[in-house]
């Protein structure tokens, strides 16, 4: 016999019933539905006319397939696609696995200074959602010169982000500026402080303080690239990052396929290292889920 409370009759009683049923399911559903995006990865292949200048380049392929691939046996719902500096402002390629990824994938470009407004608009109807500086061994830019004041300024009318690849103690000084322009800015990599300090590097304590602008967003991504106690690193700093700038403002990313360290790192390591990294479930599902708005997904 059901009990039906006292007031209520049978129909009302079973009505509530399946409500309570419905909302139930639609929850499940929606935790189910949560995306799970890697934000920083490189495709290439060694067709590619490489950039004049590069620092580095692969002697080897990692084409859109074995990247989807990745994607498909870790999990992962979404990725984005990081042009790689060693073929410049040549986005061909990013753009043409963009498409063929039909919405899966975004993609964060290289540009020239004085590319136009049209060529940039036509990246986004592509699928990218912001520009790179890869400002790593490279002079700081003057970021008041005319140039950069309308390349800024045709990105914020885009409503893209900026990513930055530097060292910290560079990156709390030109992040302030970039946001003076009223720009969306991304750090690389943890924001790559100097490995002898590790979480005691001035700059990385003034990067910490950026979180408050809700306008900065850092990727706990490729912690190898902080020196050889890389994850000893990332553990530290993750809680410091976390409450700095909140779960909706860090970004996972894989960095595959590891250029420079693909003979100690994989795909899988990274993505169990985030299971490490993040033990509660439902952080890391925020985590992974919270780049869904800034990449436009």
């Amino acid at each position: 016999m059901t009990f039906v409370p006292r007031g209520l009759t049978r129909r009302q009683f079973g009505a509530g019933l399946a409500s309570l049923a419905t909302v139930a399911a639609t929850t499940a559903t929606s935790e189910a539905a949560l995306p799970v995006i890697d934000t920083h990865a490189h495709v290439f292949h060694r067709g590619l006319k490489l950039a004049p200048g590069r620092r580095y380049a692969p002697d080897y392929d990692a084409p859109l397939a074995l990247y989807l691939e990745q994607l498909d046996r870790n999990g992962m719902t979404n990725g984005v696609l990081v042009q790689p500096s060693f073929l410049g402002t040549d986005n061909s390629y990013l753009v043409e696995c963009l498409k063929q990824a039909n919405g899966r994938l975004r993609g964060i470009a290289v540009v020239d200074l004085a590319v136009s407004p049209d060529e940039l608009r036509t990246l986004d109807r592509a699928g990218v959602v912001g520009i790179r500086l890869n400002l790593v061994g490279q002079p700081l830019p003057d970021l008041g010169a005319a140039e950069w004041k309308a390349l800024l300024g045709n990105v914020k009318a885009l409503s893209w982000q900026i990513e930055i690849q530097r060292n910290a103690s560079d990156l709390a000084v030109l992040a302030p500026q970039l946001l003076d322009y009223g720009v969306t800015v991304v750090l690389d990599h943890y924001t790559l402080p100097d490995p002898k300090l590790g979480i005691a590097d001035p700059g990385f304590q003034s990067v910490l303080k950026l979180g408050a602008t809700k306008n900065v967003w850092v990727k706990i991504s490729a912690p190898y690239r902080n020196g050889a106690a890389g994850e000893d690193f990332a553990k530290a700093a993750y809680p410091l990052l976390r409450n700095a700038y909140g779960l909706d403002r860090l970004l996972w990313g894989s960095d595959w396929p590891h250029t420079q360290f693909e003979v100690t790192q994989t795909y899988e390591k990274n993505r169990q290292f985030l299971d490490t990294l993040i033990a509660d479930p439902g952080e890391r599902a925020q985590v992974s889920a919270s780049p869904h708005q800034l990449f436009r997904f």
